[in-house]
């Protein structure tokens, strides 16, 4: 995984939507891209069953890194899903937090 940036930012979910995220998957290994689809679907159920938050950490297209704390409504292949039609492409997601 590659960034540019040290410095984590924890934004409200509402603000995900102004963030310009890149086209390039921020993790290279193959073990990492399993593992945070392995943990966006535990979310996911969480989501469902009980309306669980999770953290998700994500990079933008400039490299920085975000933190936010939500309800997974739904993962694909290429977005994850919040509530308020919020969406985080998977390509940004680097880290999967559950409390």
């Amino acid at each position: 995984m590659s960034q540019t940036s040290t410095k984590l930012v924890e934004i409200p979910k509402e603000e995900v939507k102004t963030v310009q995220f890149s086209e390039t998957d921020i993790l290279t290994d193959s073990r990492d891209v399993l593992q945070r689809k392995i943990d966006l679907n535990r979310a996911c159920a969480l989501g469902a069953q009980s309306k669980s938050n999770i953290k998700i950490y994500f990079v933008d297209s400039a490299g920085k890194k975000f933190k936010v704390v939500a309800t997974v409504w739904a993962a694909t292949e290429r977005n994850v899903s919040l509530k308020g039609e919020i969406m985080i492409p998977l390509k940004s997601i680097y880290k999967v937090g559950f409390f």
